[in-house]
């Protein structure tokens, strides 16, 4: 097929990307050192190693000849756009992050961003503990929520013994604050 009719697109198409999923408007997306060095380590790595063995990939394809059926072509152009995407998601969000230091909040029993919390919830009367992440790092797996979830917008700013209500679909529960812990300080 000649290639006037097929749609190949190389342009900057965001409209696949996913949005910043929850971060309310006009906020900054929160973030800790670590979640940000992790997105930072992830996007130069593509930048410095991925995309330009694709190029290479592609180019060494391309001079094969008819791309049309070149495998090696077809896949690498998919995957150069695959990580083009990511590039700018990446960079997206590491202009908008805000780097907070939970440490800083050291001895607190207030809930803010980075604490990890113990927590009971009224309906099974179940203890459950979870650390306040960034959307771009939190991982229920490991009982860290995002500080947009609602049980983090529920606890934030709460004490140790107050106790905070949490909309659900369900109806109305209560969690009570039992302890709040932050990170120790990183050693000069």
């Amino acid at each position: 097929m000649n290639k006037a009719f097929t749609k190949e697109t190389d342009g900057d198409e965001d409209d696949d990307l996913p949005q910043p999923a929850g971060i309310p408007a006009g906020s900054k997306n929160y973030i800790t050192p670590a979640g940000y060095a992790r997105l930072r380590a992830e996007l130069m790595h593509l930048i410095d190693v991925e995309r330009p063995q694709i190029v290479d990939i592609v180019h060494w394809a391309a001079s094969n000849g008819d791309r049309s059926e070149n495998g090696d072509y077809l896949y690498g152009k998919k995957r150069l756009r695959e990580i083009d995407r990511r590039i700018r998601f990446l960079t997206k969000r590491l202009e908008i992050a805000e780097v907070v230091d939970a440490s800083l909040h050291q001895g607190s029993d207030q809930v803010f961003f980075g604490a990890t919390v113990t927590y009971i919830d009224d309906l099974d009367d179940t203890e459950r503990t979870v650390t306040i992440m960034g959307i771009d790092e939190a991982d229920n797996a490991q009982q860290q929520i995002s500080w947009v979830s609602p049980v983090a917008r529920a606890i934030v700013k709460a004490r140790e013994g107050d106790e905070v209500t949490l909309q659900t679909p369900a109806g109305v529960r209560t969690l009570e604050i039992i302890a709040v812990r932050y990170p120790a300080p990183p050693k000069p």
